[in-house]
């Protein structure tokens, strides 16, 4: 009985937000578009559980490239209001659009001159009235049973800020880089602040190979390491190329006869690498830029030291490009 209940409580939430797909029109276009025209701040505002979850929205906006701030609308009232200019976009959330206490302040807002946004569940309400966009979230019914408590509509709610979060993202070309200033003191930051030396693979645990072995003798060294990538050396340890799963897979899927093949003629010669004493975020930026996985580390006189891997620096399962598992990506190493 306790699950069943449980389930059903999770089954009304995701079709409440799935059903927010059918309703994506042109006015959230409009709305990116305004966010990224703003010369000032998205001020979010909302009361009681709206005015929570639209903290958690500015505070996601904030970490990841978006200036945003959250006002109370009853703090507005009492002298917090000259924090808004006319360069801000005023993204007001309320689930009814009735929120006496938000409506009150929606024509001081106006009367400032500048972009109001509603996410609401009644486009008919005196909310949606005061805005220049309005964002539908309204859901068919919420999870309590007494439907009193926001549930579905507070879940709703927070997923479209989320998905308005992310479009951001990808419309500024926000990058992990980028991510890591805002974010120094937590676990990612850490990792991005040491240098390569200190993350990398050294000694017998890097994945090396001679430009004289044979192709299958690569792909076994390749695979004994499990890293997908092989780093070619010279016989002088200088980097000469490196082989990576996505050269493997490439050659599948032109029938060639992998074992048959040339090692050199093969591999990636002059792949892309850094330094033991690069910036972890700068090896980063690399792997971002060019999605790939893995980097061959090498000193002045391009002799190999190590290797880094993406899990190295995030941890692993931790980050996507995108949105998508950079294992997943064809492998652009050189």
């Amino acid at each position: 009985m306790i699950l069943d209940e449980a389930s059903q409580v999770l089954q009304i939430e995701a079709d409440g937000v799935l059903k927010l797909i059918d309703r994506l029109d042109h006015r959230f276009e409009q709305m990116v578009e305004v966010i990224l025209k703003a010369t000032g701040r998205v001020i979010v505002s909302g009361i009681g559980k709206s005015g929570i979850i639209g903290r958690k929205i500015a505070a996601t906006l904030n970490s990841t490239g978006t200036r945003s701030l959250f006002l109370h609308p009853v703090e507005a009232m009492h002298g917090d209001l000259g924090i808004v200019g006319p360069e801000d976009v005023f993204l007001a959330m309320s689930y009814s659009g009735e929120t006496d206490e938000l409506n009150i302040l929606m024509p001081s807002i106006r009367d400032i001159g500048c972009t109001v946004i509603s996410m609401t569940g009644n486009p008919a309400s005196t909310l949606a009235k005061h805005s220049d966009i309005i964002i539908d979230v309204g859901v068919e019914k919420e999870a309590c049973p007494l439907g009193l408590a926001p549930t579905a509509s507070t879940t709703a709610l927070l997923a479209m800020g989320d998905a308005l979060a992310v479009v951001l993202i990808n419309k500024k070309q926000f990058k992990t880089s980028d991510f890591k200033r805002f974010h120094p003191g937590g676990a990612l930051g850490q990792r991005l602040f040491r240098q390569v030396k200190d993350i990398m693979f050294t000694g017998k645990s890097v994945p090396t190979a001679t430009t004289s072995v044979s192709m299958q003798e690569a792909v076994e060294e390749m695979d004994r390491h499990g890293l997908g990538a092989l780093i070619i050396v010279g016989e002088d340890q200088r980097l000469a190329g490196i082989l990576t799963d996505g050269d493997l897979r490439r050659m599948i899927a032109q029938k060639k006869t992998v074992f048959e093949q040339s090692l050199t003629a093969e591999m990636t010669p002059s792949p892309l690498h850094a330094f033991s004493q690069t910036p972890a975020y700068d090896a980063l930026t690399i792997m971002e830029q060019h999605e790939i996985t893995v980097l061959p580390i090498i000193d002045n006189d391009r002799r190999v030291l190590g290797i880094l891997h993406l899990h190295d620096i995030l941890g692993k399962g931790e980050f996507k490009f995108n949105g998508v598992d950079p294992e997943k990506r064809p492998h652009l190493n050189g």
